[in-house]
Order: structure tokens, then C-alpha cells, then sequence
């Protein structure tokens, strides 16, 4: 008996040692991800395919497991998601972003079907049915190129709250078409209520939520994130039960709580943003882990091929379509269009006609697989570069003002860092004439890594790091201000920059 003790102790000692080893070596990972300026979900893949059976020799073929753990970290990645959303800089691009999450979704699914029935003579369902799965673009694939390059908060918006919203209508699709049942001229009333539905709960449970945590005196500080995370988790469970959409009311839960006065709001983002990097990791390499490099050969041509549809016809004509009447500009329309990027959500959502056993679903797999791949390193290393050509973004010597913020709870105020960049007409600023509204005031100034208490006859120099402290009520008059001295110097006000993105 206790041979047996110690031998199960052993087998747990090594399965936590190699659980770790790998933690570490993709954290890590995620540096060589920023230099080389694609995500860091190929990295991830690429461990996973290495532990697999073509490396290690790990043997692991459930796709059944591999859809419900794939289903709960995402749940998780849109928690997060939503909670570190700030409300303030996505609510001009709310309905492009719900036209992107919805008409877009259907737009690609359509175009996809159709191209994929006429190249592969697929049947309509089969076609369709990978139309659905591609259709969905990646939160953690998009934003993790976005953080590195200088564009307008509308489009990030816009980019924010497609793929936070998107997966519920592919994967109400997908689940429809993988079934086999029959359709009907009901079902689009079924997926409207399924999309209302979610979105209901999660801005109820939000709500309350919210208010609870609030109100509760909890014996410890840990336990706030803990309580927040759980919510959008049972907004997910609860839009399960009813037959809504559990995915929609995760992230609108989590939107209306990371828009709230939550306690300890900085510890509760924190955790989350772990929470939400730690569920990406595990959900790569378990796909990679799921993945034959032997089938990916005959899955090559086929993957390329849908991804060359998706890429050049459907996404394009779907951002086109819903657009359009936002009269947004075609250069920020092409942006968006390239910016579609695919991650683990398709490779997911390729996992159900596998467990429900539909004709051809491991070539879809497979093909997916290649497709998230190629693209990912293609538009994600080459997305800077097309938002200089397309006039999006400015060059390395003339960058706007980067803002970040830490909620102070209990004062009611913000810490806000900026850096002038090179080019800046902030430039010879004197500290008086930066001019910053009732409510904020510039605290440290850190010049060659030498802390300074400024004066207001500091003369602000490139590479000046910059700490204000403000109020919440002047917060978004500061960030303005900062940007309108960024980009025309003390005069801003006289030459009519506001500072608006």
C-alpha cells in the first residue's frame, strides 16, 4: 500500500514538473512572439505538435475532451477579455462592431460556402459548414499584433468587440450544420433569440454582479477576483441552460463588470489578465498536442486554398457589406479586412462535426490547423507594415502618446504614464504650458532613468517618462490634452487640436 503511495506521489511529482517546464518555456515564448511581431499562438502550437506524437511521443486523440476544454478556455479568454475592455474607448464602434460580430459573420460564411461548393464540389452543408468555422476571427490572435502598432481607438474598437462578439454566431451555425437536422424557416428566429437571449443574461448578470461585489465585505482581498471571474462563468452556464448564447453572455457580463466600479479593480484585472494568458496557453498546446503532422501534408493544399478565401474574398466582401453604410473609409476598411485574424477559435469550433461524427471533419481539422498557421504568421508580420502603407499608422519617428492607466479605488482617481516620443511637438514644452486640466497634475518626471520631482518651468524632453496623477472625472480631458500637445505642442488650442482620436 505504501509502494503504491509513493508511486502515485511520483507520477504526480513528474506530471507537475512537466506541466510547469512547459508554463515557463511559453511564457517565455511570448518575448520571442513581440520581437518577431507575429502571436505567440504558433509558438504555443508548435510546443504542443513537439510534445505530440511526432516528438515527445505523447499520444492524445480525444476530440470530444479536446471541444469541451477548447469551449472552457475560451470562456475564459472572453472573460478577460471583456473585463479589460474600457467602455469609454469602444462605444463610438459599438455598432460597426455588433454589424462585424453578426452581418460580417454571415456575409463570410455565405461567400465561403459558395467558392469552397464550386472549387472542392463540396455538398452545400459541407461547404457551408467550413464557412462557419473559418468565419469566426481571434481575440487573442488580433490583439497580441495590435498592442505593437499605433492605429485610432475606433478601429481597435471595432476589431475589441468583433471578435469578443463573433464566436456566438459561428458556433450556433457550426452546431447547426453539424447536427444533420433538417433546416428551417425558423431557425434564424432561434439564432436571433439565442444572441438576444445572451446578450440579456450577461448584461443581468453583470448588473448584479456587480452591485453584489459592491455591497459585500469579503474577509479577503483575493477573493474579489475570484467572485468577479466566476460571474461571466455563470452567465456562460446560465445561457447554456436556456438555450442562449453562453459564449455572448460571458463577454457581456464581463464587459458591463470591467465597466463598473468594482473593489480592487486593479487586482481583479490582473488576475484575469493571468487567467486569460494561462487558458491561451493550455488551449494551443492542447490543440497542438491534438494535431498528426503526418495528416497536415494532405491537408495542405486544401488549407491554403480556403485560406486564400477567406483572406482575398469573404472577409473583404463581408467587412465591405457591413461597413459601407458607417461610411467608414476604404483604407480603414482594408485594415480591418487584413486585421481578421485566425486563431484557436476556428480550430474549436472544427472540433464539433468531429465529435458528432460528420463525413470529412478530420480533413476540416486538419485544414484548419494549416490555415491558422499560415495566416497568422503572413497578416500578423505583415499588419504593421500595411497599416504605414495604408496611412493608419505613423512611423517609429513620430509616434502618438501611449497612455496607460491604474485605477486607484479608493480615491477615486487614475495614474497615467506616458512616454514623448521621437518627433513629438511636445518636444521643448515647458511643464507650465502643457496645461492639464482641473484634476491632474504631473507628479514624476524620469529623464536618462533618473527620477525628478518637476517644477512648471521643466522643459520636456523625447524619452521624458511622465506619471499624472487625475481624478476619474478629469481623466478623459487629460488623455485628450496630452494627445493635442503630442501632435501640435503648446498651441494645440489655438490651431483646433482637441486631442479626439
Amino acid at each position: 500500500m505504501i509502494g503504491q503511495e509513493e508511486g502515485v506521489a511520483q507520477e504526480l511529482s513528474v506530471v507537475l514538473g512537466f506541466v510547469a517546464a512547459v508554463l515557463l518555456i511559453s511564457v517565455l515564448a511570448v518575448r520571442v512572439s513581440v520581437r518577431l511581431g507575429f502571436p505567440s499562438l504558433v509558438l504555443y502550437l508548435a510546443i504542443g505538435v513537439l510534445l505530440g506524437e511526432a516528438g515527445i511521443g505523447i499520444e492524445f486523440e480525444n476530440a470530444a475532451l479536446t471541444e469541451s476544454l477548447g469551449l472552457a478556455a475560451l470562456v475564459l479568454i472572453l472573460t478577460e477579455g471583456g473585463l479589460t475592455t474600457r467602455w469609454s474607448e469602444v462605444r463610438q464602434s459599438l455598432w460597426p462592431g455588433i454589424v462585424l460580430s453578426t452581418v460580417a459573420v454571415a456575409v463570410s460564411i455565405a461567400v465561403t460556402g459558395a467558392a469552397l461548393h464550386l472549387i472542392f464540389d463540396f455538398d452545400w452543408r459541407v461547404a457551408l459548414l467550413w464557412g462557419a468555422v473559418l468565419a469566426s476571427t481571434d481575440a487573442a490572435a488580433v490583439f497580441s499584433v495590435l498592442r505593437n502598432i499605433s492605429v485610432s481607438r475606433r478601429l481597435v474598437g471595432a476589431l475589441e468587440l468583433e471578435s469578443g462578439m463573433n464566436d456566438a454566431g459561428a458556433y450556433l451555425v457550426v452546431v447547426l450544420l453539424a447536427s444533420g437536422s433538417t433546416a428551417s424557416w425558423i431557425d434564424p428566429f432561434f439564432a436571433l433569440y439565442e444572441l438576444i437571449g445572451g446578450g440579456l443574461i450577461g448584461v443581468g448578470l453583470g448588473w448584479i454582479g456587480a452591485h453584489a461585489l459592491r455591497r459585500s465585505a469579503l474577509p479577503a482581498t483575493g477573493l474579489y477576483p475570484l467572485a468577479t471571474v466566476a460571474v461571466p462563468v455563470l452567465a456562460f452556464s446560465c445561457g447554456s441552460f436556456v438555450h442562449a448564447s453562453g459564449l455572448l453572455a460571458a463577454y457581456v457580463a464581463a464587459l458591463v463588470l470591467g465597466n463598473s466600479k468594482l473593489p480592487h479593480r486593479t487586482d481583479t484585472l490582473s488576475f484575469a489578465e493571468g487567467l486569460g494568458w494561462l487558458s491561451q496557453i493550455g488551449l494551443f498546446v492542447l490543440l497542438g498536442l491534438f494535431m498528426s503532422p503526418e495528416r497536415l501534408l494532405d491537408a495542405v493544399v486544401p488549407g491554403i486554398v480556403a485560406g486564400l478565401v477567406v483572406t482575398f474574398l469573404a472577409r473583404p466582401i463581408s467587412v465591405a457589406v457591413s461597413l459601407t453604410p458607417f461610411r467608414v473609409p476604404w483604407r480603414e476598411q482594408a485594415f480591418l479586412s487584413w486585421a481578421g485574424l485566425r486563431g484557436a477559435v476556428p480550430i474549436v469550433l472544427a472540433m464539433i462535426p468531429l465529435t458528432e461524427g460528420v463525413p470529412g471533419a478530420e480533413k476540416l481539422v486538419d485544414a484548419v490547423f494549416v490555415l491558422v498557421i499560415v495566416l497568422t504568421i503572413v497578416q500578423g508580420s505583415t499588419l504593421p507594415v500595411f497599416a504605414r502603407v495604408l496611412g493608419l499608422a505613423k512611423g517609429s519617428s513620430t509616434r502618438e502618446v501611449d497612455v496607460d492607466a491604474a485605477p486607484l479605488d479608493e480615491l477615486g482617481a487614475v495614474l497615467l504614464t506616458f512616454t514623448v516620443p521621437g518627433g513629438s511637438k511636445m518636444h521643448g514644452v515647458y511643464l507650465s504650458e502643457l496645461r492639464l486640466p482641473v484634476g491632474a497634475t504631473v507628479s514624476l518626471l524620469v529623464r536618462h532613468g533618473v527620477g525628478h520631482t518637476p517644477a512648471l518651468t521643466t522643459r520636456l524632453q523625447e524619452a521624458d517618462q511622465l506619471l499624472v496623477v487625475a481624478t476619474e472625472q478629469a481623466r478623459s480631458l487629460t488623455e485628450r490634452r496630452i494627445r493635442a500637445v503630442d501632435r501640435a505642442g503648446r498651441f494645440a488650442k489655438w490651431r483646433g487640436e482637441t486631442g479626439d482620436e
